[in-house]
């Protein structure tokens, strides 16, 4: 039994495919095929059962498969206790990042992150907190940038930065203020983005409501914060952008932001890693350049967190 046989086992219960599992491995499917049955030859067992379609793995399958997750992650785990005491930040790496915030935050740090480690592989995917969540566990991902706390038993979160809420008020809605506050918002006239995005739940529990509360016939939602300004600017409603979405808005735009007053509603926005620590070295790498980058563009000292879920 090998360290790579159990690789290939797992590439094929994740994928389904043997030609797919193989293509990830970087090996000829024959290749692949033939590591996988040397293994199920020497434990007596099959592995998986491939008269079904997709291929599905057998009750002891199962099995074997969690234990092989342990074995590959603790083999992953001497060999990053190497590099890290070698002092090397390197190899592949995959990220996952909310869709509410990698648009924004992705342009501000991937450069300099870049330049400064040449070796790092970063693999960034845009995932749901959940899909995230699911695929840190699964060892899909390394780390993540989502909205937190989310206080899950199996993983780590440190804050990056705080980012406050804002008011998009076009002219129709326009408030004679240049601050808001919590009481200035109607629920009604609000434009979210669609279920599974905590930015929303985020606006839902600001305003101490849920979509039951809501009156208008027609309830608009969106994917994307763009369509919610487009929306907005034909006189549809108001909505809310997270502080750094803000900063590349034209100036006709930015005319309509309006501020919340002190404590400003913030979101806490973290690296999330799962609590074996594979690859800190790089987790604190991204780090301590992600938090240097938005230190100098967000300033704001008085916010008060809202929760994500």
């Amino acid at each position: 039994m090998t360290i790579t046989q159990l690789q290939y086992v797992l590439a094929v219960a994740e994928h389904k495919n043997f030609t797919s599992a193989a293509e990830k491995c970087f090996v000829t499917q024959p290749t692949l095929s033939m590591q996988i049955q040397k293994l199920e030859e020497e434990l007596d067992v099959k592995i998986f059962d491939r008269n079904k379609k997709p291929i599905e793995l057998t009750d002891v399958g199962k099995k074997v498969v969690e234990q092989a997750k342990k074995i590959v992650i603790e083999s992953d785990r001497i060999k990053d206790i190497i590099e890290q005491e070698k002092g090397y930040i390197g190899g592949e790496f995959r990220l996952g990042i909310l869709p509410t915030i990698m648009p924004s935050l992705l342009p501000l740090f991937l450069n300099n992150f870049v330049k400064k480690y040449p070796k790092v592989h970063l693999i960034v995917e845009e995932h749901t907190t959940e899909e995230i969540l699911y695929r840190l566990e699964k060892g899909l991902l390394d780390a993540a940038i989502v909205a937190t706390p989310l206080q899950q038993d199996n993983v780590k979160e440190i804050v990056l930065y705080y980012e406050p809420f804002v008011g998009y008020f076009p002219p129709d809605y326009k408030r004679d203020k240049k601050e808001i506050t919590v009481e200035d918002i109607d629920i009604n006239e609000i434009l979210l983005l669609q279920d599974g995005h905590c930015f929303s739940n985020g606006i839902m529990n600001l305003c101490n409501a849920r979509a039951t509360q809501l009156q208008n016939k027609t309830e608009l939602k969106s994917g994307s914060f763009e369509t919610l300004l487009q929306l907005a600017d034909t006189g549809l409603g108001v909505t809310f952008l997270p502080y750094l979405h803000t900063l590349d808005l034209s100036e006709k735009r930015k005319n309509n932001l309006i501020e919340f007053s002190d404590p400003k509603p913030s979101r806490e926005v973290s690296l999330i890693f799962p609590k074996d620590e594979l690859k800190k070295q790089i987790i604190d790498a991204l780090h301590g350049v992600i938090s240097g980058v938005v230190r100098g563009v967000i300033t704001f000292q008085d916010v008060k967190i809202i929760s994500p879920k």
